[in-house]
């Protein structure tokens, strides 16, 4: 039992460790699945909605509480504290991940962000191993013994919380480091736009002429409308294909008319101010980010905004920030997994992303464009 104690502590605890990590990587992202399940459950348990205002910092506070955990298993730190809240995390994580998946609610838990998606019944069966994990912890805690003294044992505890701490604040504040999404630097969109369809089999039921004897072929007979009637078909799908990992993207005028193309794989170096939200987004930056369009007037690199909002919206924000730049429709969801910021300042050419900086280091136009040595531009038709 000592040694299977032992296994249990390491993997339980990596794995609180990882999972924090990786969501301490990403926060708004986090903070993002937080808010779907939050308005998900409010319709069957009301007060999740008092929860959605406070979701950014609830998701810094689970990802430090994960990482904390895990931390103090490993060092076999406050051992009984440790496993009863272990437990009760997991306790809450499995039912809402069950909740999720038997009533098809969230279609992925963001357990591990980006960098790995699990599907609600594969998030619930992560959870049930890790609830009898803990259970094995529990039946074993004697065998939990600490590494350190108490004095050691403190200050690496405090000095952990500090650096479990700090990590998200910063990915908050000047986005993720580790970028597994599918907009990251490098990525080409138009490609990630592209999926493989799945290999079908069909088969055909046909019915015999002469003897009213039905039979399914899977390909058609020769001459089959002289002996045979069409009855019906079926398909069987021989191999899985692969989903897209860009979808809903469709950039339109608030007007109207799809400006996907124009835009995405323009040739050219072009600027994307993202705004997922006119009404959510930071408007004091919008001095400088008129200034870096004027800059990029000059030399005729494109520069639009990409917004869910309305058109309403739209010109009321213009006339509030005194920006005359164009403004384009993108789906919500799409505009905030392409850039943790609100807003956030995308480079583009030829539908690959070259660069992007959150609006707390929005660049100066001169420095991005000696960077990429982006030149003056023939003047648009």
């Amino acid at each position: 039992m000592k040694i299977i104690t032992a296994i249990f502590r390491v993997f339980v605890g990596c794995l609180f460790i990882f999972s924090g990590f990786i969501k301490a990587n990403d926060t708004l992202g986090f903070s993002y699945k937080l808010v779907e399940y939050f308005e998900i459950f409010a319709k069957s348990f009301h007060f999740f909605e008092y929860f959605v205002p406070i979701a950014t910092p609830l998701a810094i506070f689970l990802c430090v509480f994960e990482i904390a955990l895990g931390f103090t298993l490993l060092m076999g730190a406050r051992t009984k504290l440790t496993l009863w809240l272990l437990l009760l995390l997991i306790v809450f994580f499995t039912f809402l991940t069950f909740y999720s998946a038997y009533f098809d609610k969230v279609r992925e838990c963001g357990c591990f962000g980006d960098f790995w998606h699990l599907t609600p019944w594969q998030s619930f069966t992560k959870d049930l191993i890790l609830l009898v994990s803990v259970i094995i912890l529990f039946i074993g805690k004697k065998y939990i013994t600490p590494l350190f003294g108490t004095r050691m044992e403190n200050i690496l505890l405090i000095f952990f919380v500090l650096i479990s701490t700090a990590f998200p604040l910063y990915t908050y504040n000047y986005l993720p480091i580790f970028d597994f999404r599918a907009y990251a630097i490098g990525k080409n969109i138009p490609e990630q736009m592209k999926g493989v369809p799945d290999e079908v089999k069909f088969y055909y039921v046909l019915k015999n002429k002469t003897t009213g004897e039905t039979k399914e072929f899977d390909s058609w007979p020769t001459d089959w409308d002289k002996t045979y009637d069409y009855v019906t078909n079926r398909n069987v799908v021989t191999k899985k294909g692969i989903d897209p990992k860009v979808k809903d993207f469709v950039i339109t005028k608030p007007e109207g008319g799809d400006y996907t193309q124009d835009i995405i794989e323009a040739p050219d170096f072009n600027f994307l101010l993202i705004c997922y939200d006119l009404e959510k987004t930071n408007k004091d930056i919008f001095g400088k980010t008129n200034d870096f369009a004027s800059l990029c007037k000059q030399d005729n690199v494109t520069f639009v905004v990409l917004t869910s909002s309305g058109k309403e919206t739209i010109a009321k924000f213009k006339q509030e920030t005194g920006t005359t730049v164009d403004f384009y429709n993108l789906d919500g969801t799409v505009l905030k997994t392409m850039i943790r910021s609100n807003p956030g300042l995308m480079l583009m050419k030829a539908g690959t992303v070259q660069d992007m900086w959150h609006y707390h280091r929005f660049p100066s136009y001169n420095d991005v464009k000696q960077k990429h040595h982006i030149e003056k531009q023939a003047p648009h038709e």
